[in-house]
């Protein structure tokens, strides 16, 4: 992990496994005047589809969803996360006015109607005022949730205008990832967004060709035999149509902005070991290049995707798929690329499964301090904010005050190129009755878009206190609410651009 810290360890040795613990009693002395800060990916998911955490419920006033996104987000900032992951386009459709999808029904009740105002754009500014990073998660292919009624849909439904590019399986509806039309379809929907919204990140998760059905093969052999002539296997040909689908997305971001970053969250295993050697030590019951057709390691050498989140959702020791061991796996399949590597966190198992594990209050917590010890283990996203504030066996709670105690800055992107800004200047820091309040001077030439905010601490070492967003104007403001009237402090603040790589200090003291 990118960690500015220096950390000690303990080595303990929990259920055979050897770990690596930081002991933070233990930790060695910063330099004095050093700045001290953490780079950790702290996100977690939003998922809008069947209103499971936002809006709460179809058809609720635009200002009453307003408020509820807001308190979300104050919910995410209070737990010192630094990233949102919002689900836009869950089922075909939008949360914003879209040439590529109707209104979402899970927005007014009623598919194609517009909600009076939009949501992304509200989104994208509200946690922006918080300093969080907006990933915008689309599902590519998914079109119905439980029918495959094309009739069922709004009548500018782009699968109504293009009925051959859809395919049925099971109770679904799918946009058939083998059709070429479809495809650029879909890229040119995610380009709309990337266009025309101030995203950080596009994002997508686990759902590519579908879930197989015992004994129900998927009915696209007719689709193979119009496109997929240069191929031997149907299964190398569906993973062709992902892995061209994933590059063309990647290639399409980046000519827009090179500084939107592409994540995928795929399923936790990308291959047993039985199937192929290099595969994970697991005996998963699905997989990813066996059954859902998404070649991980693909997209990761040929560096079509910035991070990737497998969704790791069992507990460390699970026999058929151990969290310690597939954390180590994806591990190597990092090691050397220029992509992330965070975790899908199982926030929704805590206390709600039939693994005794997860009945564990310590398990959760034993995973992220796992992930800490993995130098190429970059943080976490967890499922779902829903989850979490329901606080199963507290770990709302110990998230706040252990865990995730202190801010931490999100980790850079080196082949993402783009030059640290010059270092601000801090215009003026004033006592305030709460705090203090710090103006920091906004140039118009500078790359920042954020601003971090270091405090000198009783070890002589400044201390990470926030990230702000820059804002509009002549100067970007903050509090420091945590300062005493009756003290003097030095403040260090640096600017840090889109891709958070950070400018020297500036200092200032009030006293």
């Amino acid at each position: 992990m990118l960690k500015k810290i220096s950390m000690t360890v303990l080595t303990l040795v929990f259920m055979g496994v050897f770990l690596l613990i930081p002991s933070s009693s233990l930790a060695r002395s910063m330099p004095k005047g050093k700045l001290e800060s953490t780079r950790e990916m702290r996100a977690v998911w939003v998922a809008s589809v069947y209103n499971l955490d936002w809006p709460s419920k179809k058809g609720l006033p635009a200002d009453e969803q307003k408020q509820e996104f807001i308190q979300l987000l104050d919910d995410i900032k209070a737990m010192n996360m630094n990233a949102v992951i919002m689900q836009i386009k869950p089922t075909a459709d939008a949360f914003y006015p879209s040439k590529f999808g109707p209104w979402s029904e899970y927005l007014t009740g009623t598919q194609g109607k517009d909600p009076g105002y939009d949501p992304l754009e509200f989104m994208i500014e509200e946690a922006h005022k918080r300093g969080l990073e907006f990933h915008a998660w689309f599902n590519p292919y998914r079109i119905t949730m439980n029918h495959t009624d094309l009739n069922r849909l709004s009548a500018d439904h782009p699968a109504k205008a293009h009925p051959d590019w859809t395919i049925a399986y099971g109770n679904q509806l799918y946009f058939n990832p083998g059709i070429p039309d479809a495809q650029d379809f879909i890229v040119d929907g995610i380009e709309e967004v990337v266009k025309n919204y101030d995203i950080d990140a596009v994002h997508m998760d686990d759902y590519f060709y579908p879930n197989k059905i015992a004994g129900v093969p998927f009915p696209d052999q007719e689709t193979y035999e119009t496109y997929g002539k240069k191929f031997t296997h149907i299964e190398d040909w569906r993973r062709d149509n992902v892995n061209v689908l994933v590059k063309q997305i990647n290639d399409t971001i980046k000519k827009e902005k090179p500084y939107v970053k592409f994540g995928i969250s795929p399923f936790g295993v990308w291959r047993n070991i039985k199937d192929d050697p290099t595969g994970s030590n697991t005996t998963a019951g699905m997989t990813n290049y066996d059954d859902l057709y998404a070649d991980t390691r693909e997209w990761i050498q040929q560096h079509h995707i910035d991070y990737i989140t497998p969704q790791i959702y069992w507990s460390i020791g699970f026999q058929p798929a151990a969290y310690d061991v597939l954390t180590k796996w994806w591990s190597n399949e990092v090691k050397g690329q220029p992509v992330h590597l965070y975790i899908g966190q199982a926030t929704y198992k805590i206390n709600q499964n039939t693994d005794p594990a997860w009945s564990d209050p310590e398990e959760y917590f034993r995973q992220i301090e796992l992930n800490r010890q993995s130098q190429l283990v970059q943080g976490s996203m967890h499922f779902s904010l829903k989850d979490i504030n329901r606080n199963p066996l507290n770990v709302k709670k110990r998230l706040i005050e252990e865990t995730y105690s202190k801010p931490a800055l999100i980790p850079e992107m080196p082949w993402l190129h783009q030059k640290a800004p010059k270092k601000p200047i801090i215009q003026s820091v004033k006592k305030t009755e709460d705090g203090a309040v710090l103006q920091i001077q906004n140039d118009p030439h500078s790359s920042a878009s954020y601003y971090a905010v270091y405090r000198l601490s009783n070890k002589g070492t400044y201390e990470f206190v926030q990230t702000v967003r820059k804002e509009t104007g002549s100067f970007t403001q903050t509090k420091d609410i945590l300062a005493n009237q009756k003290k003097s402090y030095t403040y260090k603040v640096t600017a840090l651009n889109r891709l958070h790589h950070e400018s020297k200090p500036s200092t200032k003291t009030v006293k």
